[in-house]
């Protein structure tokens, strides 16, 4: 558990013991908080590497400056924290929002990603926006518990919560007791109007290491459209579907063996 200090912002991190396969780093989702588990850092990833993660600016124990964000900020952070780590070029991987931030990575310090894995995320533009979690913020508490559920795995339906009232009920309080840190309300919205503002559409081309996609076939939040355009113009990519929706990485155990694997062969 440590903290570095770059030249706009002070960010906490942590890391997994070293592995033979070398260093990956992880760039979390919206709202992330390394100090809520389960996280990355209890994945099978750090079987075989050593996970690097962090809180973005804004969030958890990393400085929330109150200007507004922008995604080349959230990008910047992470090449700041590469370099002061001493590593030169390492694989990333961004899961949701942090896929957004590891194409903004990828674009604008190209040399310090070697191999590139994006999980349940958009391009933005015309390439498809995610959905606008921000919009989420107007709704009172319960009607904001529900929609976010529901967005997450399509599966969920209306008619789904009519014939399921008790798994419903009890998906809702699992849901409610998930997260013990929230986020701080500030920092969380600069994180959203950043996402907001995400585009890559019209850049992808400029990646050039080895990608893998992985998206669940349930998502309401990264749909199935999104990672089909970002296969068709990301020219090193590879794409896969999973059982699941946007939380597809702890529904189907197939992803990580596969993330594993990937990163192992494209060394």
């Amino acid at each position: 558990m440590s903290f570095i200090d770059t030249k706009d912002i002070t960010i906490y991190y942590e890391k997994s013991p070293s592995r033979s396969k070398g260093p990956l780093l992880y760039i979390g989702g919206t709202g992330s908080d390394l100090r809520n588990r389960p996280n990355q850092l209890n994945s099978p990833l750090t079987e075989h590497f050593e996970l690097i993660g962090y809180d973005q600016r804004g969030l958890g124990q990393t400085s929330k400056p109150t200007q507004p964000y922008s995604m080349k900020q959230y990008a910047d952070d992470a090449a700041d924290l590469i370099d002061k780590l001493g590593i030169s070029s390492l694989p990333v991987m961004g899961v949701s929002f942090g896929g957004m931030v590891a194409q903004e990575l990828a674009i604008r310090h190209s040399e310090k990603v070697s191999q590139l894995v994006l999980a349940c995320t958009s391009s933005g533009g015309k390439g498809g926006s995610s959905y606008p979690l921000h919009k989420l913020e107007e709704l009172d508490p319960e009607k904001k518990l529900e929609a976010g559920i529901k967005i997450n795995d399509l599966r969920i339906t209306d008619a789904w919560v009519k014939e399921n009232t008790e798994d419903w009920k009890k998906l809702k309080e699992l849901s409610a007791n998930r997260i013990q840190y929230k986020p701080e309300p500030s920092g969380f919205k600069n994180q959203l109007m950043a996402r907001k503002e995400h585009d890559t559409s019209n850049r992808l081309s400029a990646i050039k290491v080895p990608v893998l996609l992985l998206g669940g076939k349930y998502d309401g939040i990264a749909p199935v459209k999104n990672m089909e355009y970002l296969h068709k113009n990301i020219k090193f990519s590879t794409l896969n579907f999973y059982e699941g929706g946007h939380l597809f990485l702890i529904q189907d155990k197939e992803a990580f063996k596969d993330i594993i694997e990937w990163i192992t062969k494209n060394r």
